[in-house]
């Protein structure tokens, strides 16, 4: 599952490939659809909850509340149902999936940071990170990475900055779970289910307190 982008996406995989996926993009409403995805990936499947071995989630970089409800919820599924959880970079994820419709490197990966910024990374191939990930403005990086392929939302926004703006503009859980089983598979250690912020958060807590008890 990943949270970290306005799409809110699940799929269950068997190691081989994937059997059911659900993603809806909505940017207000993570807690409100991602348990109902998980419901209807495994109804789609045909299988119970208990059937699940291992939980993958989307690590980020992402804004702080949308990608808190993945990792609560992949931590809480985790502990009830006593198995691993595993992290992946969501850009890995993105340029997994850039891969998987035939995308050839090197290339880079943005997503939308909010702020007039975006989260990016940059890749050799499909498997690859070369570097990030970052938080950045368009401008600061358009030279950097120019005369790349951007995929995700972020070059889609900022086409001054990312010309040649290429897809998946979200990423589908199914490429999230693809490249977790690939490494797994290959005995690679994925990261800890913990987020890659990369910035403070836009909510924050009052400097100064108005004092507003009786003397």
């Amino acid at each position: 599952m990943d949270t970290a982008t306005p799409a809110v996406t699940v799929a269950l995989h068997d190691g081989t490939r994937v059997v059911a996926e659900s993603a809806q993009v909505d940017a207000r409403r993570h807690g409100e659809l991602l348990l109902p995805a998980v419901d209807r990936v495994l109804a789609d499947a045909g299988v119970k909850l208990d059937a699940v071995t291992d939980v993958v989630v989307g690590v980020g970089p992402g804004p702080y509340t949308g990608l808190r409800v993945g990792l609560v919820t992949a931590a809480t599924f985790g502990s009830a149902l006593s198995v691993p959880v595993h992290g992946l970079c969501t850009l890995d994820g993105l340029a997994y999936a850039a891969g998987l419709d035939g995308l050839e490197g090197p290339f880079a990966v943005a997503t939308d940071a909010r702020r007039k910024e975006v989260y990016w990374a940059r890749y050799e191939d499909a498997r690859t990170r070369a570097e990030g990930p970052c938080v950045d403005r368009p401008a600061d990086i358009a030279e950097r990475l120019a005369g790349l392929p951007v995929v995700g939302a972020g070059a889609v926004l900022y086409p001054d900055a990312f010309p040649d703006a290429r897809g998946p503009e979200h990423l589908a859980a199914g490429a999230l779970a693809g490249l977790a089983a690939e490494r797994l598979a290959a005995g690679a250690e994925l990261l800890p289910p913990q987020p890659l912020y990369l910035r403070r958060p836009d909510a924050q807590v009052p400097k100064n307190y108005k004092v507003v008890t009786p003397q």
